[in-house]
């Protein structure tokens, strides 16, 4: 018997593999990806299926204000809210999705109008041991946004997974992760990324996500480039000055 959802709206299909149930459910507006009809993994506009909805999936776009990707690497498909998103704001990008269940690609090509383009490739695989066989200095940004059913997977807070991002990043790469909390700076793993990246940056979403942004070169973010972000919402408006006002710097 399904649980009753506490995510608002109507369970409009139901498919399950060895890892669980999948479910999609709209309401009037919205569809929503979920693992357990508890949390939401991935919610888009139905009228604008490349729109992501949550703030920290928009969040984990930003760095597109800065650098404009010839190649981009997304680890967790989820309903491809954010792989959609970068397929349409960069038109000759090619966008590489690195995604563990195989009925998850299924649903969002069937559900949530993921893209079917020699643009878009997606690997079914374990991300965190795809990451180590990407060809170094091999894609410009790594989005990590790998969660199961309630928690975010261990493997993003791995120190061998951020050197494996880091070698397979070019040399002025992103690396975007999403974080359910602030690492410790005593910890291992805050220090991995500041020895990875010299500019680090933070984005504390209002679902109290952390989205942590490195880059592999010295990066000074401000003052905020008004007309480029005008062309950004133009592209995809999630906006983009709303966001950046949220930015934060780790300083050393």
């Amino acid at each position: 018997m399904m649980p009753i959802p506490e995510i608002r709206g109507e369970i409009v299909h139901v498919t399950r593999d060895a890892l669980g149930n999948i479910l999609v459910i709209d309401d009037r507006k919205h569809r929503v990806l979920s693992f357990d009809s508890i949390f939401e993994q991935s919610k888009i506009a139905r009228a604008t299926p490349y729109l992501p909805v949550h703030e920290y999936s928009r969040a984990m776009l930003i760095p597109a204000a800065f650098t404009e990707p010839a190649h981009v690497t997304v680890l967790g498909l989820g309903g491809g809210a954010l792989a959609h998103g970068l397929y349409r704001l960069f038109p000759e990008c090619r966008v590489h999705v690195i995604e563990l269940r195989p009925k998850v690609l299924e649903i969002a090509r069937e559900w949530f109008a993921l893209p079917d383009s020699d643009r878009m490739e997606v690997t079914i695989a374990d991300a965190r041991k795809a990451v180590a066989e990407l060809p170094p200095a091999s894609t410009n940004m790594i989005f990590t946004d790998l969660y199961n059913a309630d928690r975010m997977s261990p493997a993003q807070a791995q120190r061998r997974f951020i050197k494996d991002c880091c070698t397979a990043l070019t040399d002025n790469g992103w690396l975007i992760l999403n974080y359910h909390k602030v690492p410790d700076e005593s910890g291992s793993l805050f220090r991995e990324l500041v020895r990875q990246f010299p500019c680090l940056l933070y984005f504390h979403s209002k679902t109290n996500n952390t989205v942590i942004y490195g880059c592999k070169e010295p990066f000074y973010p401000w003052p905020l480039d008004v007309p480029h972000l005008k062309e950004l919402e133009e592209r995809l408006p999630i906006g983009w000055r709303k966001l950046m006002k949220k930015l934060s710097m780790v300083e050393d």
